[in-house]
């Protein structure tokens, strides 16, 4: 029996998932700009704040902020099975895209929100995708830099 997620009225999460089998199934852009083009989607479909993302070869990580009567888990249950339904059509593949359910847990204060704004932001720097994380093509860190604000809100509103 699996443990229940702990969510709480109001706050902030780091939200991370991983493909199946930790294949790299995420790498091609077109995998990335449909996970871009699903968060759009999720945004007008549900109320929540996006405060910074990265997609990587393997997994996700995102800083969601669910607004009032909004659940974390209905959300997230949207984007996965969309984007997988979409993605596996897309390439022709069946069977489950994403391995155990998303990881979440709550940013209690502003320094952990900053430390795990950092971590997920050097995540293709380490990876050795990129000298530098404002130059990864699907990271908030590169909306921010070029005040994109379809998908990442600004940020400051995380820092209440």
């Amino acid at each position: 029996m699996r443990r229940s997620r702990f969510l709480e009225d109001g706050a902030r999460y780091h939200v991370t998932v991983r493909v199946n089998n930790k294949e790299m199934l995420l790498e091609p852009e077109e995998a990335k700009q449909l996970f871009e083009t699903v968060l759009i989607r999720a945004k007008r479909r549900y109320s929540f704040s996006l405060g910074h993302f990265v997609l990587m070869g393997n997994h996700i990580h995102l800083i969601i902020l669910p607004h009032s009567d909004e659940s974390l888990s209905r959300i997230m249950q949207w984007i996965l099975s969309v984007f997988a339904l979409k993605y596996n059509k897309m390439t022709g593949r069946t069977g489950h895209f994403w391995g155990d359910r998303f990881f979440s847990s709550v940013l209690g204060s502003l320094q952990q929100y900053l430390r795990t704004f950092d971590y997920i932001s050097q995540n293709p720097v380490k990876a050795g995708l990129t000298e530098h994380c404002s130059t990864w093509r699907y990271s908030g860190i590169y909306h921010l830099m070029r005040d994109w604000h379809f998908l990442v809100t600004d940020v400051s509103c995380f820092l209440d």
